[in-house]
Protein backbone atom coordinates (compact mmCIF):
# COMPACT_ATOMS: atom_id res chain seq x y z
CA UNK A 1 0.00 0.00 0.00
CA UNK A 2 1.39 3.35 -1.06
CA UNK A 3 -0.66 6.73 -1.05
CA UNK A 4 -0.89 10.56 -0.23
CA UNK A 5 -0.05 11.01 3.39
CA UNK A 6 -1.93 13.59 5.99
CA UNK A 7 1.39 13.88 8.25
CA UNK A 8 2.61 17.35 7.61
CA UNK A 9 6.23 16.65 7.20
CA UNK A 10 5.87 13.84 4.25
CA UNK A 11 3.74 13.68 0.90
CA UNK A 12 3.27 9.63 0.36
CA UNK A 13 3.53 6.78 2.44
CA UNK A 14 4.80 3.58 1.63
CA UNK A 15 3.89 0.19 3.83
CA UNK A 16 5.92 -2.85 2.21
CA UNK A 17 5.38 -3.86 5.95
CA UNK A 18 2.80 -3.43 8.61
CA UNK A 19 2.27 -3.98 12.31
CA UNK A 20 4.72 -3.80 14.99
CA UNK A 21 5.15 -4.18 19.32
CA UNK A 22 5.41 -1.91 22.33
CA UNK A 23 8.81 -1.39 23.61
CA UNK A 24 8.50 2.11 25.12
CA UNK A 25 6.03 4.48 26.63
CA UNK A 26 5.82 6.69 23.34
CA UNK A 27 3.66 3.41 21.94
CA UNK A 28 1.26 3.01 24.74
CA UNK A 29 -1.84 5.15 22.09
CA UNK A 30 0.05 3.47 18.95
CA UNK A 31 -2.65 5.32 16.50
CA UNK A 32 -0.94 2.46 13.46
CA UNK A 33 -2.27 -0.06 16.01
CA UNK A 34 -5.46 1.62 16.12
CA UNK A 35 -5.93 2.29 11.94
CA UNK A 36 -4.79 -1.44 11.63
CA UNK A 37 -7.31 -3.12 13.90
CA UNK A 38 -9.96 -1.14 11.97
CA UNK A 39 -8.73 -1.82 8.60
CA UNK A 40 -8.72 -5.72 9.26
CA UNK A 41 -12.39 -5.55 10.56
CA UNK A 42 -12.97 -3.82 7.52
CA UNK A 43 -11.25 -6.65 5.44
CA UNK A 44 -8.50 -4.48 3.85
CA UNK A 45 -5.91 -6.29 2.31
CA UNK A 46 -2.94 -6.35 3.74
CA UNK A 47 -4.33 -6.56 7.56
CA UNK A 48 -5.79 -9.97 7.83
CA UNK A 49 -3.11 -10.11 10.35
CA UNK A 50 -4.30 -7.38 12.51
CA UNK A 51 -1.25 -5.33 14.01
CA UNK A 52 0.72 -8.68 13.75
CA UNK A 53 4.04 -8.08 11.48
CA UNK A 54 3.28 -8.71 8.05
CA UNK A 55 6.09 -8.54 4.94
CA UNK A 56 4.66 -7.76 1.62
CA UNK A 57 6.80 -8.03 -1.39
CA UNK A 58 4.13 -7.13 -3.93
CA UNK A 59 4.69 -3.74 -2.20
CA UNK A 60 8.19 -3.32 -2.44
CA UNK A 61 7.97 -1.56 -6.03
CA UNK A 62 4.97 0.52 -5.63
CA UNK A 63 7.26 3.42 -5.36
CA UNK A 64 8.94 2.70 -8.72
CA UNK A 65 5.52 3.46 -10.37
CA UNK A 66 5.66 7.04 -9.61
CA UNK A 67 7.91 9.20 -11.92
CA UNK A 68 7.83 12.16 -9.88
CA UNK A 69 9.81 13.14 -7.07
CA UNK A 70 7.90 12.46 -3.94
CA UNK A 71 9.28 12.22 0.17
CA UNK A 72 8.00 9.14 1.24
CA UNK A 73 7.52 7.75 5.14
CA UNK A 74 8.55 4.24 4.68
CA UNK A 75 6.40 1.59 6.62
CA UNK A 76 4.11 4.69 8.59
CA UNK A 77 2.44 1.10 10.00
CA UNK A 78 5.07 -0.79 11.37
CA UNK A 79 8.58 -0.08 12.45
CA UNK A 80 11.59 -1.13 9.68
CA UNK A 81 13.92 -2.29 11.67
CA UNK A 82 11.69 -4.70 13.93
CA UNK A 83 13.38 -7.71 15.20
CA UNK A 84 11.13 -9.69 12.94
CA UNK A 85 11.78 -8.16 9.98
CA UNK A 86 15.11 -10.51 8.53
CA UNK A 87 17.33 -8.27 6.91
CA UNK A 88 16.97 -9.71 3.29
CA UNK A 89 13.51 -8.33 3.20
CA UNK A 90 15.01 -5.12 4.60
CA UNK A 91 17.60 -5.09 1.57
CA UNK A 92 14.96 -5.48 -1.00
CA UNK A 93 13.18 -2.47 0.63
CA UNK A 94 16.12 -0.26 0.66
CA UNK A 95 17.14 -1.74 -2.76
CA UNK A 96 14.30 0.06 -4.30
CA UNK A 97 15.61 3.11 -2.35
CA UNK A 98 18.51 2.81 -4.57
CA UNK A 99 16.27 2.21 -7.74
CA UNK A 100 14.42 5.61 -7.39
CA UNK A 101 16.93 8.52 -6.73
CA UNK A 102 14.73 10.70 -7.71
CA UNK A 103 12.81 10.22 -4.58
CA UNK A 104 13.21 10.75 -0.27
CA UNK A 105 12.68 7.92 1.64
CA UNK A 106 12.36 8.88 5.56
CA UNK A 107 12.63 5.77 7.78
CA UNK A 108 11.75 5.96 11.17
CA UNK A 109 12.16 3.57 14.37
CA UNK A 110 12.24 2.99 17.49
CA UNK A 111 15.23 0.43 17.14
CA UNK A 112 17.98 2.29 16.45
CA UNK A 113 20.68 -0.74 17.27
CA UNK A 114 18.97 -2.42 14.66
CA UNK A 115 19.16 -0.30 12.36
CA UNK A 116 23.29 0.31 13.15
CA UNK A 117 23.55 -2.93 12.75
CA UNK A 118 22.22 -3.62 9.68
CA UNK A 119 24.00 -0.41 8.40
CA UNK A 120 27.31 -1.71 9.56
CA UNK A 121 28.11 -3.65 6.35
CA UNK A 122 25.60 -1.54 4.17
CA UNK A 123 25.95 1.59 2.60
CA UNK A 124 22.86 4.29 3.37
CA UNK A 125 21.37 5.46 0.22
CA UNK A 126 22.12 9.27 -0.11
CA UNK A 127 18.06 9.55 -0.80
CA UNK A 128 17.43 7.96 2.96
CA UNK A 129 16.67 9.87 5.94
CA UNK A 130 17.14 7.87 9.03
CA UNK A 131 15.26 9.10 12.40
CA UNK A 132 14.58 8.08 15.33
CA UNK A 133 11.64 8.21 18.03
CA UNK A 134 12.07 10.45 21.60
CA UNK A 135 9.24 10.41 23.67
CA UNK A 136 11.47 10.97 26.84
CA UNK A 137 14.46 10.83 28.95
CA UNK A 138 14.56 6.95 29.87
CA UNK A 139 14.00 5.77 26.71
CA UNK A 140 13.86 7.76 23.83
CA UNK A 141 17.37 10.02 24.57
CA UNK A 142 19.52 7.20 24.91
CA UNK A 143 18.58 6.05 21.07
CA UNK A 144 20.28 9.71 19.81
CA UNK A 145 23.70 8.62 20.34
CA UNK A 146 23.03 5.21 18.78
CA UNK A 147 21.06 7.10 15.69
CA UNK A 148 24.55 8.75 15.42
CA UNK A 149 26.45 6.11 14.88
CA UNK A 150 24.77 5.38 11.16
CA UNK A 151 26.75 7.41 8.50
CA UNK A 152 23.41 8.88 6.59
CA UNK A 153 22.96 11.91 4.96
CA UNK A 154 19.97 12.96 7.09
CA UNK A 155 19.57 11.78 10.64
CA UNK A 156 16.47 13.12 12.04
CA UNK A 157 14.27 13.07 15.29
CA UNK A 158 10.64 12.76 15.67
CA UNK A 159 9.89 13.97 19.10
CA UNK A 160 6.37 12.83 19.45
CA UNK A 161 4.71 12.38 21.62
CA UNK A 162 7.03 14.72 23.57
CA UNK A 163 5.97 13.14 27.32
CA UNK A 164 8.31 15.39 29.44
CA UNK A 165 10.96 17.72 29.16
CA UNK A 166 13.96 16.14 27.80
CA UNK A 167 16.58 18.79 29.32
CA UNK A 168 19.88 19.39 27.19
CA UNK A 169 19.85 17.62 23.78
CA UNK A 170 22.93 17.08 21.89
CA UNK A 171 22.19 18.02 18.18
CA UNK A 172 25.12 17.41 17.00
CA UNK A 173 25.22 15.84 14.01
CA UNK A 174 21.09 15.63 13.81
CA UNK A 175 20.19 17.51 10.53
CA UNK A 176 16.53 17.46 11.45
CA UNK A 177 13.92 17.51 14.53
CA UNK A 178 10.26 17.07 14.35
CA UNK A 179 8.22 17.71 17.36
CA UNK A 180 4.70 16.95 18.58
CA UNK A 181 2.01 16.18 20.94
CA UNK A 182 -0.34 13.04 21.75
CA UNK A 183 -3.64 12.74 19.36
CA UNK A 184 -6.24 10.41 20.96
CA UNK A 185 -9.34 9.76 23.67
CA UNK A 186 -6.41 9.38 25.61
CA UNK A 187 -3.70 12.30 24.62
CA UNK A 188 -1.46 12.84 27.35
CA UNK A 189 -0.20 16.31 27.79
CA UNK A 190 2.22 18.09 26.36
CA UNK A 191 3.30 21.48 28.06
CA UNK A 192 4.31 24.50 25.77
CA UNK A 193 8.04 24.94 27.76
CA UNK A 194 8.54 21.04 26.64
CA UNK A 195 8.23 22.97 23.02
CA UNK A 196 10.20 25.66 24.04
CA UNK A 197 13.12 24.16 25.14
CA UNK A 198 13.69 21.39 22.25
CA UNK A 199 12.41 24.57 19.73
CA UNK A 200 15.45 26.84 20.72
CA UNK A 201 18.07 24.01 21.21
CA UNK A 202 17.57 23.59 17.30
CA UNK A 203 17.53 27.05 16.38
CA UNK A 204 20.75 27.79 18.87
CA UNK A 205 22.55 25.10 17.02
CA UNK A 206 20.98 25.64 12.80
CA UNK A 207 19.03 22.51 13.00
CA UNK A 208 16.05 22.64 11.23
CA UNK A 209 12.69 22.74 13.71
CA UNK A 210 9.05 21.58 12.96
CA UNK A 211 6.39 21.60 15.01
CA UNK A 212 3.61 19.40 14.21
CA UNK A 213 1.07 19.40 16.46
CA UNK A 214 0.02 20.24 20.07
CA UNK A 215 -2.77 17.32 20.09
CA UNK A 216 -5.81 16.38 21.86
CA UNK A 217 -8.70 14.20 20.77
CA UNK A 218 -7.92 14.56 17.31
CA UNK A 219 -4.37 15.37 15.77
CA UNK A 220 -5.64 18.38 14.34
CA UNK A 221 -7.50 19.97 17.57
CA UNK A 222 -4.98 21.37 19.26
CA UNK A 223 -3.30 23.29 16.07
CA UNK A 224 0.28 23.79 14.89
CA UNK A 225 1.28 26.97 15.95
CA UNK A 226 3.36 27.77 18.36
CA UNK A 227 3.81 31.18 20.21
CA UNK A 228 1.78 32.42 17.33
CA UNK A 229 3.54 30.76 14.61
CA UNK A 230 4.22 27.73 12.34
CA UNK A 231 7.10 25.75 12.07
CA UNK A 232 7.94 24.14 9.20
CA UNK A 233 11.80 23.83 9.01
CA UNK A 234 13.22 20.93 6.70
CA UNK A 235 16.37 19.79 5.38
CA UNK A 236 17.36 20.94 2.08
CA UNK A 237 18.43 18.70 -0.70
CA UNK A 238 20.17 19.43 -3.56
CA UNK A 239 18.32 17.88 -6.04
CA UNK A 240 20.72 16.47 -8.65
CA UNK A 241 23.32 15.92 -5.89
CA UNK A 242 21.47 14.64 -3.24
CA UNK A 243 23.79 16.63 -0.91
CA UNK A 244 22.47 18.58 2.30
CA UNK A 245 22.46 21.99 1.64
CA UNK A 246 21.85 24.74 4.96
CA UNK A 247 18.50 23.92 6.94
CA UNK A 248 15.83 26.16 7.04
Amino acid sequence: MAGQSAIEWTEHTWNPITGCTKISPGCKHCYAEVLARRLERMGTPGYENGFGVSLMADRLDAPKKRRKPTTWFVNSMSDLFHEEVPFDFIEKIVQTIWDTPQHNYQILTKRPLRMVEFFDSRKVPANAWLGTSVEDKKYGMPRIPILKRVHAEVRFLSIEPLLENLGKINLHGIHWVIVGGESGPNARPISEDWVLSVRDQCVAAGVPFFFKQWGGRTPKSGGRKLQGHTWDGKPVIDDDTKGLQVGV
